[in-house]
């Protein structure tokens, strides 16, 4: 299979992606305003302040559906000059404001809530207009489930956050339900107190749907297991004696462009490195949809004995300090007495810098005549790792 192959491939899948994810709206959208026009006549005729608001909150959610529609449709704009890694982000837009409606819903929830408890009006509920409502709740279910695993399964935020938010209606309309039936047995109306509950429910809901799309919005770290997956299949290489600073920048749902380092050894030539390279790519896009736009190599001396213990005694200080992760990138020019390489240190150290600076003297006493350029690196992959094979990877 050829790369132009791979390539319509790929065109195709983001293609049913697109088209799962507008089916699953306008279903949701039908779902949502036949909801809120049955609620609507019901809250009406029972002067229920809980279920009209339950039907605005329908209405609300038709509109989530709504602008996850038009979001997968932008969002699957081709790139051109201006944004040349494509429009995928906006996905996560849309999922921020389907947040904010959700996050909206809840507090003007509240305030009505609030304004039923201080100024309260009886309802007038009947044993039909409460099997209605419990339909609503099947209905709502359902629909939130579905939403929500679809969401799932094609990696769309907007669609999971209108499933939980579906979930949260479907526990509103249960909560109505549960108070008409007390109001009928008991004669007590508790909708405007089950309706301030609920209110900063789905207040603290819309709150942290929100902190999660923006926190993707700013960049968060890399994907635990993609990154594993492309290491492995990097690693698998024979040339490839380390892999390092993988660095993955997503740019919507699945879309991912990467850099990684690699080590090789002093004795491969400039054409080998060359088509290596080349065959790495391709395999991390194959396997795992990731264009990797840069691959930097590290070199391993291996024929002077001299640079080679050198490098082990350098070893050997730094990792007598516990929260070391890796050296990488080892360079040693004797006639000039320099020495550089990176060093990762582990966010669990309280002062990386002070640790820096304590590995920084110590090298220097040991190699009083060498000069040293150490960067201070990060991985990026911390949590992959145990320490047992953060040490193997520096090897």
């Amino acid at each position: 299979m050829n790369e132009k192959t791979e390539s319509y491939n790929n065109i195709d899948l983001m293609g049913q992606r697109e088209k799962t994810i507008v089916k699953t709206g306008i279903i949701g959208i039908a779902a949502n305003v036949f909801l809120a026009v049955l609620k609507a006549v019901i809250g009406t005729f029972t002067n229920s302040i809980a279920i009209i608001l339950d039907a605005v909150n329908n209405i609300s959610d038709a509109g989530s559906s709504l602008i996850t529609i038009v979001g997968t449709k932008l969002a699957g704009k081709e790139p051109d000059k201006k944004h040349p890694f494509g429009y995928g982000r906006i996905e996560y837009l849309s999922a921020m404001i389907i947040s904010v409606i959700v996050l909206y819903a809840g507090v003007t929830s509240l305030f009505e809530s609030l304004k039923q408890i201080f100024h309260p009006e009886t309802p007038e509920y009947t044993p039909v207009t409460l099997v209605i409502v419990a339909i609503a709740v099947v209905v709502k279910i359902v629909l939130g489930r579905y939403v929500k695993g679809v969401g799932v399964k094609v990696r769309s935020d907007a669609l999971i956050n209108s499933g939980e938010d579906a979930a949260l209606d479907s526990v509103i309309s249960a909560s109505t339900f549960v108070a008409g039936c007390i109001f009928l047995l008991f004669g007590i109306s508790l909708e405007a107190w089950l309706g301030a509950v609920i209110s900063v429910i789905i207040i603290k809901s819309g709150i942290d749907m929100l902190k999660d799309t923006i926190s993707k919005i700013l960049g968060e770290q890399n994907d635990i297991e993609l990154a594993r997956a492309i290491r492995k299949t990097v690693l698998e290489f024979p040339e490839v004696h380390g892999a390092y600073d993988l660095v993955l920048n997503n740019y919507g749902p699945d879309v991912w462009n990467g850099s990684i380092h690699i080590e090789v050894l002093d004795t491969c030539m400039a054409h080998e490195l060359d088509q290596l390279i080349r065959d790495i790519q391709i395999a991390v896009y194959k396997e795992h949809r990731v264009i990797l736009t840069a691959i930097g190599i590290y070199s391993i001396n291996t024929q002077d004995e001299e640079v080679i213990a050198t490098r082990e005694r350098i070893r050997k200080i730094i990792f007598s300090h516990p929260n070391v992760n890796q050296i990488h990138g080892f360079y040693l020019i004797k006639e000039k007495n320099f020495i550089r390489f990176d060093l990762v240190i582990s966010f669990d150290e309280k002062d990386r810098k002070a640790l820096y600076d304590t590995i920084a003297s110590e090298l220097k006493e040991e190699f009083p005549g060498y000069e040293f350029q150490i960067a201070l690196d990060t991985d990026f992959e911390e949590e992959l790792k145990s320490p047992v094979q953060q040490i193997k990877n520096t090897k």
